[in-house]
Parts: structure tokens; sequence; C-alpha cells
């Protein structure tokens, strides 16, 4: 058996797998592109190849990490949603108040995005990275680490970076709690309640879940896994699990609680296409948007405390010495109650 140490790449190796100069290279992964006018896309394609190479960057690099940039960063799944555009405003200005240039950049729920979005702040040299909403946050953090990047998840927990996140068994347990007052105002508490939306792969989703069958338990209710429908966030999907719901039952469902207010918005437009009166159902949405009273008075919302979650984000980065095990979860309101 071979006992050979393998060669360690060097920079010239890099820049052959790159396809590029072995200057560029060094630019690129100590920071300093910019300044000779690299264009984004090959410096995301150099990052991507070191990162693949499993490259150590050298001292001289380390020490150019280690010096403050005054920059910060944050992925972020969507702008298109009051909870995330409220993120990134209150961020930013937190960020300000602080001397510090926020980067924010929106990747669509998508992991190669993010993957791309993490490698550009790296480049851009931030001193830490707020993964909003990622669809893999450890994986960012383990390529983050390797390059002395500290992060922080925001929204959805990981594994390998402290996270503040809303408490999401619990707001859901009280807003499947005030649907069901609403059914038995109307005299009937027994009738179905559906869950629509979200991804069973996500960690809030499943809390969310969790936290709707706690509640029906609590009254002596069941809840049919026929009638947990976590269909994707995408407001197109919510339109096939009703299309399906109505055809097997023939009736709609007296309750639907609407895990965000994108799967909202296809609900209402499933609604109005099949001419149904939507203040015929009792709606409960775990995401918050005034305009939904414009069409339905009576919805009853969850509204999550995005100024608390920012301050709790700001502290674990003004003190970062929280374990990576950390888990700080905010109580969200329940709006609509009377």
């Amino acid at each position: 058996m071979s006992t050979e140490v393998p060669k360690r790449l060097t920079i010239y190796d890099l820049a052959k797998l790159a396809g590029s100069s072995p200057s560029t290279v060094s630019a690129v992964l100590n920071g300093t592109w910019q300044n000779r006018r690299i264009s984004e896309k090959l410096a995301a394609r150099i990052l991507a190849v070191a990162a693949d190479a499993d490259y150590s960057v050298n001292m001289q690099a380390r020490a150019l990490r280690r010096e403050r940039s005054g920059i910060i960063g944050m992925i972020l799944p969507l702008y298109d949603n009051r909870y995330f555009s409220s993120i990134a405003q209150i961020f930013e200005a937190e960020a300000r108040k602080r001397g510090l240039f926020a980067i924010v950049s929106c990747t669509n729920r998508d992991p190669q995005q993010e993957q791309a979005a993490a490698q550009m702040m790296i480049a851009h040299r931030v001193e830490k990275l707020i993964c909003t909403g990622a669809t893999d946050p450890d994986s960012i953090a383990r390529m983050c680490h390797a390059q002395g990047v500290e992060t922080i998840n925001l929204d959805l927990p990981g594994r390998l970076a402290p996270s503040v996140i809303s408490d999401n068994r619990n707001g859901a347990k009280a807003l499947t709690t005030a649907i069901l007052d609403r059914l038995e105002d109307r005299g009937n508490p027994q009738d179905p309640i559906l869950f629509v939306g979200g991804r069973i792969e996500d960690h809030n989703t499943r809390e969310r879940i969790a936290g709707f069958r706690e509640a029906l338990t609590a009254r002596g209710l069941e809840s049919p896994e026929e009638n947990i429908m976590p269909c994707g966030y995408s407001g197109a999907r919510a339109a096939p699990v009703l299309d399906a719901y109505l055809l097997k039952h023939k009736t709609l469902p007296s309750a639907i609680f609407v895990n965000s207010t994108i799967t909202l918005e296809g609900i209402a437009r499933w609604f109005n296409e099949q001419g149904h009166n939507m203040s015929e159902i009792v709606f409960g949405c775990f995401d918050w948007d005034p305009l939904a009273a414009v069409f339905n008075p009576h919805f009853l919302m969850v509204r999550q405390n995005v100024p608390v979650m920012i301050d709790r984000l700001f502290d674990l980065i003004d003190s970062p010495h929280a374990p990576s095990t950390a888990l700080i979860e905010i109580q969200p309101e329940i709006l609509g109650v009377q």
C-alpha cells in the first residue's frame, strides 16, 4: 500500500481547473478581485472550483479575511412577501445603525442560487452571513466556515450555526384553536379543517403541522392524514389539492389553515375561478398581509414578530459566543381574534 502523501493543491492547480490565471485566482481568494475588475461570474466559478477541490487558503489570505470589511450579508428566499421584505428592510436599518453595509440577495428557494449567493458574499469579504429561510443552511455554514465567515440562521434553523425563528408549533396551535373557536361560534365545531401549503421537509412546516394536530387533539378531534396537504409554497399548487378534495367530498371544508400568504393567494384565485364564496369558510393563515382583510375581514392571521427576531439576531452578531446549537424561538401574534 502506498504511503505517499497526496500533493497539496496550489494556486496554479486551481488556475488550471478554473481555466483562469494564477493572479486572477489569487485576487478572488484574497478578496481583492473587484479592484481588478474581475467579473462576478468568474469569481463565483473560481470559488466553486476551490470549494469542490477542498482547497485551503494560505495564511496571507486568512489574515486578509480577519480584517473587518464592514460588510454583512443576508440571503433571502423571496422579496414579494411582506414577511421576508420586512426582514430585509429591518435588517438593513439595524446594520446601518452599527456602521455596517448590508448586502441582501434573493435566492428564490433554489439551493444552487443559495450556494452561488453565499460564494459571492464570501468574495465580497462579508463579516457574517445571515441565512434566511435557506433550504440547506448547514451546507452554506460548512462552506462559509471553511473561509472564516460565521453564519447565523433566520426563519429556518440549522445544526451548524445559531438560529432565530418563530415559535411555529405554539403559534400554529394558537391559530388552530382560534379557528376552532370560530367554527364553534358558527355552530359546526366538529367540521373538518384542512392544512394547506408548505413543505414537509421544512422544520417550520413540520412544527406547524404538529401544533395544528395538538390543538385538534385538545378538543377531542381527529386530524386525518388526507386533510394535511403540504403542497409547497407556490400558490399554483393549492388548486390541485382543493380540486381533489372537492371531487372526493362533494363539498368544501368548513375551515382551512393556510401555511403562508403565497399559498393563500393561490387559494383565493381558485375560489374566484370556481365561483365559491370565501366568506363561507373560516380561514387561518400562518402569515400576515393587511390586504387580506380587504377581501375577507374575518381572516385569522399570524404576524411573525420580525422586529424582535432581528433584535435577537443582532444580539448574536454583537456577542458572537452562542453555541451552534442555539435555537431562539420568538412567539408570533394572532390577529383577527375578537
